[in-house]
């Protein structure tokens, strides 16, 4: 390789690095700003089946994602680790600014039945259920992150999708997903 190609290509390189690495440090992330009243949810539906995540305000449709499940998608979740995704009614309880994917928006998961039944079988319900984005370092993937099921039980959309999401879904905003 020529001098000058081969420090090209070394400058590149270091650049890709640097760059990813930045993205795992989340040295410069900015949180998206809230979205006017009007624009905001006031009901997420997740229906597993179909793969989509949709923004309710009273009832009209604000938006619509394509989503990524648990491994193990297909049920009730009845405990850490089965990568499924939970099924019910809980609420966005926490936003998640520097999660290890992009934003993450926690779900209410386990509630009191989850928390109970887990208990009887002598197991752990699982915990951290989240709406996020694609893990650190690896946003570049974009929606081919949708090409299979992957996350241990969470809702998985692309980092612009997770940002949009961010702005129009405020703490303590219902969550309905349904098998």
């Amino acid at each position: 390789m020529q001098p000058m190609l081969k420090r090209i290509a070394i400058l590149a390189a270091v650049g890709a690095a640097l760059a990813l690495g930045l993205e795992f440090t989340q040295a410069f992330r900015t949180l998206p700003a809230l979205a006017s009243t009007d624009a905001q949810a006031t009901r997420v539906v997740v229906e597993k089946a179909a793969r989509r995540l949709t923004l309710e305000r009273d009832g009209r449709v604000l938006a619509r994602y394509t989503i990524a499940l648990g491994s193990n998608p297909t049920g009730q979740k009845t405990r850490e680790g089965d990568g499924r995704t939970p099924e019910g009614i809980y609420a966005v309880d926490f936003k998640h600014p520097r999660s290890r994917y992009h934003l993450a928006l926690r779900i209410s998961y386990p509630d009191a039945g989850a928390t109970e039944a887990a208990r009887q079988a002598g197991v752990s319900p699982g915990s951290d259920i989240m709406i996020h984005g694609i893990r650190n370092g690896l946003g570049w993937l974009g929606g081919l992150h949708r090409e299979r099921d992957w996350t241990d039980g969470c809702v998985a959309v692309t980092n612009a999708e997770i940002r949009e999401i961010w702005s129009r879904v405020p703490e303590g905003t219902p969550v309905e997903i349904r098998p």
